[in-house]
């Protein structure tokens, strides 16, 4: 099976592992990620106003690329799901941002035709959790692994709509069919406090160390994350388990993990 992959900036320099794992764990699963031509950063965040539309045009054509394939967008980091599912959605329902877009581009129109999934809905949804169990050579059994799911998979949910945003299961799902026990704790949905870094380090710093003691408080022995801005906030702010992305304990459980320096 072949999907239109959308990687991003930071899987290029700070998060070359979570791509990598990912690419490698998909091989292993019978996917296979055709990283889009020429594609360019998706905007960093969604802004909400409809007269912001340069930002957006870049998640636009590689929507419009995916669609011309006939295939489904697949992204990994948390961040550039968030804004391409978000600008799909407004693509889909909004026509006048629509037509803006549209207009602006000069191309042949595009409305929203493709399926945004994020590589944990490719795993639940596409492959089956019971395929990736059937597929599992190094049981994590014994690891009690804690899910850091933060603000942008899950919300807004009425546009996001990958899992309960109160009560997620999709990264324990997955943790469970690696053979590994899921911690379920209170800040595994709460925001790390990335985006606020700059304004108020303190504030930041103490975001980033109620998630990693409550996941440590909970019995956690790691902490899995998809996004590299919150696996940077809680590692830099001090957190006593490690923080790794959720393509590397998939990497490892499916046996296609190598070892690296990052």
């Amino acid at each position: 099976m072949k999907v239109s992959y959308f990687p991003g900036c930071t899987l290029k320099n700070k998060a070359v592992m979570l791509d990598e794992y990912a690419r490698r764990s998909a091989e292993a699963l019978g996917v296979t990620l055709e990283e889009i031509e020429n594609w360019q950063c998706c905007g960093g965040v969604f802004t909400t106003s409809k007269d912001e539309v340069a930002t957006k045009l870049s998640s636009v054509r590689a929507l419009k690329d995916a669609a011309l394939k006939g295939q489904p967008l697949v992204t990994v980091c948390s961040a550039c799901h968030n804004v391409i599912k978000q600008t799909n959605y407004a693509m889909l329902t909004d026509p006048e941002f629509a037509s803006k877009v549209n207009r602006y581009m000069a191309e042949e129109p595009y409305n929203g035709e493709t399926q945004v999934l994020h590589y944990l809905e490719l795993l639940r949804d596409t492959v089956g959790f019971d395929a990736v169990k059937e597929k599992v050579v190094n049981s994590l059994k014994g690891k009690k692994i804690a899910a850091y799911y933060g603000c942008l998979l899950l919300r807004p949910a009425g546009v996001m709509q990958m899992d309960d945003p109160e009560n997620p299961r999709i990264m324990e799902d997955l943790i469970r069919a690696l053979g590994a026990e899921p911690v379920v704790f209170a800040n595994r949905n709460e925001c790390c406090g990335g985006y606020v870094t700059v304004e108020s380090p303190a504030l930041a710093a103490r975001k980033s160390a109620d998630v990693a003691d409550n996941a440590k408080a909970a019995g956690a022995d790691m902490i899995i994350t998809a996004c590299p801005l919150c696996r940077y906030n809680l590692i830099k702010n001090g957190s006593e388990l490690p923080v790794v992305y959720f393509t590397e304990l998939l990497a490892e459980a499916l046996g296609v993990k190598e070892d690296t320096n990052e």
